[in-house]
């Protein structure tokens, strides 16, 4: 299970515990996460992946995140991208994909 949410989290991809949002957020990664074709992929799990992106990504990054889940690929061109700004989203979206792994696979 660990590895099916570490997917999830990555093609849509902190320790410690999540704690409540601070924001409201669209809502973006939960509703590509269920629209998703991916076996894993539920109610429950997608909305607890939803609650890290709250916690750990802003808004903007979520909508990009959200796309990875169409289509995977993307990840890989943004992570490979040249840019101070691509590097600094890859390392929010690298320790969103984390913290989802840790927080939602029990």
């Amino acid at each position: 299970m660990k590895k099916t949410v570490l997917i999830l989290a990555a093609s849509i991809a902190v320790s410690g515990p999540v704690m409540i949002p601070m924001t409201a957020s669209a809502s973006a990664i939960e509703r590509a996460c269920n629209a998703s074709d991916r076996k894993a992929a539920n109610r429950s799990l997608c909305g607890c992946i939803q609650q890290v992106a709250d916690f750990t990504l802003k808004n903007a990054d979520q909508r990009k995140a959200a796309k990875f889940f169409k289509d995977p690929h993307k990840a890989q061109e943004l992570r490979q991208a040249d840019g101070s700004h691509n590097e600094a989203f890859w390392k929010r979206y690298k320790n969103f994909g984390e913290t989802a792994a840790q927080h939602c696979s029990s």
